[in-house]
């Protein structure tokens, strides 16, 4: 299971021969709850991929199990993946791992099936050419800055110690989540307690248009938030609008952009002044680095977001993150934060919240067999 990391020819094509799907069940250390749902355990979906001469790549497909964050599912992701995306993948002749979306380009959306195939092909190019996978992408930092993002508690002294734990981690931002009826409250006694640590909220979209909800939504501009993240359903376009020229924060969109199209409305209506990039949502590191780069065009800040990945994902996002747009602490907080276990060996850690960005080829570390055996629900093989 461990990655190939010798250095063949750069230049030589690549094709992927055979493709393999784990699906892995991980338990979290604490229940996580947002405005729509709560989970105590996640199940991803691995993508490990070979190509003709031997090396191996992976990605991860971190679908939500239920269709509340956005319409892909675990379920529908293995279908779109096993179906749809490495049929056409498999035996194809790849320039370099940009040309890989394109063996599926009639698939339309299914963007989380999309990312754990479009990242395990980046890995795999990483160790043919033995070249971090930060540096493919054009990042240029060593280390990026991470923050947390923490649930809906059942009462404010448990938040309050939440908030209080990852501070004393030495994480310099904390995001909160968000809902009617758990917003203005919970803002302000974090805001009381702990002075002018970087504090943002996200409420996944779960607040309307209504007078009632935006008058609630303006009182969080009296707590100096660094942002106010999807305050709206995703294809709430006017009222985003709206709502951004009325308020001093900055709002971040993140549901709403799942494709670069959707990052130009947000330009032209000026929904929003931040964009959360996630590898899943936009799927794949391909289009997040076309989006990070027409963010930095018109001045937008980025930083990239997570969806509670497990170890090959949240490598990916720590390298992507390593891009000089992303001014922002980003998702990307030690994965103890989330599992007792890991899928890879010692992966990614933050000192004092700072996270250092992998050197290795390919996903940056060892995938940890014992625990992909332990925890797999289902296993798929296709080849060219």
């Amino acid at each position: 299971m461990t990655e190939q990391t010798t250095t063949p020819s750069s230049d030589a094509p690549l094709t992927v021969v055979t493709a393999v799907l784990h699906r892995v069940r991980l338990p979290l250390v604490h229940t996580f709850r947002t405005s729509s749902h709560a989970k105590s355990h996640l199940e991803h979906v691995l993508v490990e991929l070979h190509a003709s001469d031997g090396t191996v790549g992976w990605g991860e497909i971190a679908s939500p199990s239920a269709p509340y964050y956005c319409p892909d599912t675990v379920g529908t992701s293995w279908l779109v993946a096993e179906q749809h995306l490495l049929p056409t993948l498999l035996g194809t002749e790849l320039s370099g791992p940009r040309d890989a979306s394109a063996t599926w380009s009639r698939v339309r959306g299914h963007q989380f099936a999309k990312a754990g195939v479009d990242a395990a092909v980046w890995t795999l190019h990483s160790a043919r050419t033995g070249r971090p996978l930060a540096e493919l992408l054009g990042g240029t930092r060593t280390e990026v800055v991470a923050g947390v993002s923490l649930g809906i508690e059942d009462t404010l002294d448990e938040l309050l110690a939440q908030v209080q734990h990852h501070v004393d981690l030495g994480y310099p931002r904390v995001k909160l989540k968000i809902a009617p009826g758990w917003d203005v409250e919970p803002v302000r006694v974090v805001r009381e307690a702990f002075g002018d640590l970087a504090l943002h909220v996200d409420a996944n979209g779960a607040y309307s248009g209504s007078e009632e909800h935006l008058a609630v939504l303006r009182r969080l501009d009296d707590f100096g938030l660094t942002m106010i993240e999807q305050p709206f359903a995703p294809r709430n376009w006017l009222t985003s609008a709206r709502f951004a020229a009325e308020v001093d924060t900055p709002v971040c969109l993140d549901e709403s952009v799942e494709e670069l199209d959707d990052l130009r409305t947000m330009l032209a209506l000026r929904a929003g002044s931040v964009l959360n990039i996630k590898v899943s949502r936009m799927g794949g590191l391909t289009a997040a680095v076309a989006a990070h780069d027409l963010a930095r065009e018109h001045g937008v800040d980025v930083w990239c977001g997570g969806m509670h990945e497990f170890g090959i994902g949240r490598a990916a996002n720590v390298a992507l993150s390593s891009l000089p747009g992303f001014t922002l602490p980003s998702d990307v907080s030690s994965w103890d934060k989330y599992y007792a276990r890991d899928v890879v060996v010692d992966g990614v850690r933050a000192d004092r919240g700072v996270v250092a960005v992998p050197t290795r080829p390919g996903v940056g570390f060892e995938v940890d067999p014992d625990t992909l055996a332990e925890h797999r629900l289902d296993q798929l093989t296709l080849r060219a």
